[in-house]
């Protein structure tokens, strides 16, 4: 996403930060090691730009000395590869978006009216390591996700899972079924919270540890 919007950020040994704001919704740093410390956070964002959030992925910093306070906790997830996928919904079907016209479509329906269908612009379909999954029942989109793919092929992320019909335990379902044909035998990873982490852990994936996101005040 970053490097779609011009914006690749830099890898550490122990974080990825960006010097400059990110796409909203997404983080200006995110710790690759548990021994991450705040200073190999703070010197390469600006936390005085509107939104700076960073994403605390072993929920192993304290921020607020530096002027952040938590937004939200939430758990890893990981399905493992041997687990048999779930039936897709009866009436939806799961396709890759390959087209512009696709992604467009997707994306105003992931963004339900909040404006920020802007963000997924038509580069993400050139990033080998992304892909978008989109449910449609009569033709139209009722749920969808993102799926990343690491260079290895060790897992398959799943982010960004919505559903139009509020339904989450068929949107896992179906995305999961879509993940295990598209790319078969690779484990799932993710992290939800909420409604969203009882639906995944209903299909089958299984909390491994917390993170925390923090935002600046």
């Amino acid at each position: 996403m970053c490097r779609a919007h011009g914006l690749p950020g830099t890898f550490g040994a122990r974080a990825w930060t960006n010097a400059r704001r990110t796409p909203m919704l997404y983080p200006d740093a995110v710790t690759l090691a548990a021994d991450a410390t705040a200073d190999d956070i703070l010197g390469g964002v600006d936390p005085t730009a509107p939104g700076c959030s960073v994403k605390d992925s072993f929920a192993s910093l304290d921020l607020s000395a530096a002027g952040f306070d938590v937004l939200f906790e939430a758990q890893w997830l990981h399905r493992p590869a041997d687990l048999p996928a779930p039936a897709t919904p009866e009436g939806v079907e799961w396709t890759r978006v390959a087209t512009p016209a696709e992604l467009a479509e997707w994306a105003e329906a992931w963004d339900a009216d909040e404006g920020l269908a802007h963000l997924f612009r038509t580069e993400l379909l050139a990033a080998p390591e992304a892909a978008f999954l989109t449910g449609r029942a009569a033709g139209s989109v009722v749920a969808g996700s993102v799926v990343s793919v690491s260079g290895g092929g060790a897992a398959a992320g799943v982010s960004n899972l919505f559903t139009t019909d509020h339904d989450l335990g068929a949107a896992w379902a179906g995305c999961l079924s879509a993940v295990a044909r598209e790319w078969p035998g690779l484990p799932v990873v993710g992290y939800e919270s909420g409604d969203a982490l009882a639906a995944a852990r209903a299909a089958g994936c299984v909390p491994t540890g917390p993170l925390r996101v923090w935002l600046a005040r």
